[in-house]
């Protein structure tokens, strides 16, 4: 799973092979991840982040 980019903390990664979902990013901080779908940047699924994690999240997938 590649790193696309790490700031404060989150780091953005994909896997390689993932079927036919849309184009989407990993993120992770801490021991929490989530998945965002990239166009447009939408939360697709959330694994303990809280509302303020995911707004960071957000705004640095949507960079």
């Amino acid at each position: 799973m590649p790193t696309i980019l790490t700031e404060d903390g989150f780091r953005l990664y994909f896997f390689a092979n993932e079927g036919m979902e849309p184009k989407h990013v990993h993120v992770q901080y801490g021991g929490v991840t989530a998945k965002f779908w990239i166009e447009p940047v939408i939360l697709s699924k959330n694994k303990g982040m809280n509302a303020s994690e995911l707004k960071r999240a957000a705004k640095i997938v949507s960079k």
